[in-house]
This record gives structure tokens, C-alpha cells and sequence, in this order.
């Protein structure tokens, strides 16, 4: 009988991807967070679904978006994508880390979202990029009040739904409040919401109370019709964005493992389309993923789905940081001539 070496100094190790503890896309994992220095974007996971309405399960979310993750796990030479033949993810261009999870207080909510917001504000102080997988919608309340020391921000909201309801028997942090709550923080400049569709997507009251705040709305037929660059053409080139992006935005012959299953939502490539144009026009420096419930979808391909548009637009983004760096090196982006 012969044993394999299995040192990870064999030239013919495969890392196959059921192989090895499971972090984000096979990246480092950093839970100490005052040890992110040269970190450009780091994975947290808020596993918090108790401010859900209706099914829960997305407190297992961060776990399986992972776990599916290493399907698509890459080392420094990145990604090639033969479609745009560019290589995405190259360690030239961004760090990422794994930064594991926020604390959860088992049946508290407010106290599990208080420490979210602590945990993004310690990425913040990192100067890192917070990518945050969720959890419900509600953690985005915390998320976005982590930026109340940073220069101003517009949320840019990829949902079935508008979430912007006020309250429900009482209850203001509900995972259908999250733009609600944001539209009341004074750092938070504008919410744009994009593909929201059916007719439970929102009441009339909140209806009226999201066209008083001024909140851009596009639906998911307008921007099927118009495309990504109409609809984002009101936001000025380089506003600092925060995304949000609920899985329920996707169509759920594609993502049926959420909680608030909405028909008719994006494709795969709409949203890519969608988040690629972000990425060129504006400064990300936030997102969070939410809504991810793998006990309705034996079969992953939600999760799947939710790690490899992470993928993609965290590779967009770092692309494109990396572009206009090269322009102004070279006097031909808005810093030149």
C-alpha cells in the first residue's frame, strides 16, 4: 500500500473543490480585522434572517454562497473571460479576504444588527471594501448606517420590492425596511431601485412615501426595454455607490431559494449587465448580497448564482479601479489634460 503525498507542494495538487476548508472563492480567510492592511475587499458574512416576514433560512446563506464558491475558485493569475478577453480577479489588481462573520445573537435582531454595523464600520477603519453576504434584507439597515463617517453615498438597489415600508404592527427594522430606514440617514444622498415588478412589490402608502423622498425608480420591464446605461444615465459619472442586491431580483426559475419568491425578475446577464455599468460609471464602495435561503433549493443553483455575480462584479469593479488608475498615470483621465 502506498500513501500520496498530499503536501500542497505537489506539482499535481488539483485543489478540487470539495477539497479544503470552505472561504470565498478559495481566498484567505482574515477574521482578526486589525490585520486587513493591503486588503482592497473583504467577505463578511451577516447570517441574521429574524427580521424575515415570511420563510426563513437565509441565516445559512453566507455558509452555502461559500461553500458553492470554491466551485469558482481561483488563484493570483485570476480569471480570463473569453467573452471580453480580459482576466479578471489577477492579484495585481485586487486582494480579496475572507473575513468570516458579524456576531448573531440567537431571537435578537437589533443587537445581531448592531454588531453588523460595528463589523462594517472595523472593514471601513481597514480602508477596505465591505462585501457583505446576507442574511435578510434587513441587515442592510446596518450596513448602510456604517458609512455615517464616510463622505456621502447613493444606494443603488437591485430587488423585486421596493422595501421601503415604515411599519408592520410596530416593527420598523423588518427585512422590507431597509430603504426606508436608509432614506432617514443624512450620509445616504439618493436611492435608486431597479427591477422591482408584480403587484406585491408595494403598498400605495409606501408608494407615495418613496416618490416623496425622491427615490429614482426603474422596473424590471423599463430596464429590460431601455438596458443598463438608460437605466443608470441619472446618476452622475463617479458618485460613490453602496449596492444592495436581493436575490429576489433574479427570476426564480434561475434563483428559487429565497424567501419572497417574486415571477419575472432578471436574467443572469441583465443584472451583469446592470452591474458591469456600475462598475464603470460610479466608485462602489460597499454591496451586500442578500435573501439567499438554501433550504428552498436542494439543488444550489441560487447560491451558485449569488457567487458567481459576486464574482463577476467584484472583478468588474477592481477592473475598472484598475483602468482609470492607468488613465490618470498616463494624463488621459479626468486628472490629465
Amino acid at each position: 500500500m502506498t500513501t500520496e503525498n498530499t503536501s500542497r507542494n505537489t506539482p499535481d495538487r488539483m485543489d478540487l473543490p470539495f477539497v479544503g476548508l470552505a472561504t470565498f472563492a478559495r481566498q484567505p480567510a482574515c477574521p482578526d480585522w486589525d490585520k486587513l492592511d493591503g486588503t482592497d475587499v473583504a467577505i463578511l458574512g451577516i447570517p441574521v434572517d429574524t427580521a424575515s416576514s415570511y420563510r426563513v433560512g437565509t441565516r445559512f446563506g453566507p455558509r452555502a454562497i461559500r461553500e458553492v464558491s470554491m466551485f469558482h475558485g481561483f488563484g493570483p493569475e485570476g480569471v480570463f473571460d473569453f467573452e471580453d478577453e480580459v482576466t479578471y480577479l489577477a492579484a495585481g489588481e485586487v486582494r480579496i479576504v475572507d473575513a468570516g462573520d458579524s456576531d448573531v445573537i440567537y431571537a435578537d435582531t437589533k443587537r445581531s444588527l448592531a454588531n453588523a454595523e460595528q463589523a462594517v464600520r472595523a472593514l471601513l477603519d481597514a480602508k477596505t471594501m465591505p462585501y457583505i453576504l446576507g442574511g435578510d434584507h434587513a441587515i442592510t439597515m446596518a450596513t448602510v448606517a456604517a458609512f455615517s463617517d464616510q463622505k456621502p453615498i447613493h444606494i443603488v438597489h437591485l430587488d423585486a420590492h421596493f422595501d421601503f415600508i415604515d411599519d408592520r404592527n410596530g416593527i420598523t427594522w423588518g427585512h422590507g425596511s431597509p430603504m426606508r430606514r436608509a432614506s432617514e440617514m443624512s450620509h445616504v444622498k439618493g436611492i435608486t431601485t431597479l427591477g422591482p415588478h408584480n403587484m406585491a412589490a408595494v403598498s400605495r402608502k409606501d408608494w407615495e412615501a418613496s416618490k416623496v423622498y425622491g427615490t429614482q425608480v426603474v422596473p424590471l420591464r423599463k430596464v429590460r426595454a431601455q438596458g443598463a446605461v438608460a437605466s443608470l444615465a441619472h446618476i452622475p459619472n463617479g458618485e460613490r455607490v453602496y449596492v444592495s442586491i436581493d436575490i429576489d431580483s433574479f427570476d426564480p426559475s434561475i434563483a428559487p431559494g429565497t424567501a419572497t419568491i417574486s415571477h419575472g425578475g432578471f436574467t443572469y446577464y441583465e443584472a451583469k449587465d446592470l452591474l458591469r455599468e456600475i462598475a464603470k460609471r460610479f466608485e462602489v464602495v460597499g454591496a451586500d448580497f442578500v435573501a439567499v435561503s438554501p433550504p428552498y433549493d436542494p439543488s444550489g443553483i441560487t447560491s451558485l448564482l449569488a457567487a458567481r455575480t459576486s464574482l463577476d462584479f467584484i472583478g468588474s469593479i477592481f477592473h475598472e479601479r484598475a483602468k482609470r488608475r492607468a488613465e490618470v498615470d498616463h494624463g488621459t483621465g479626468p486628472s490629465g489634460p
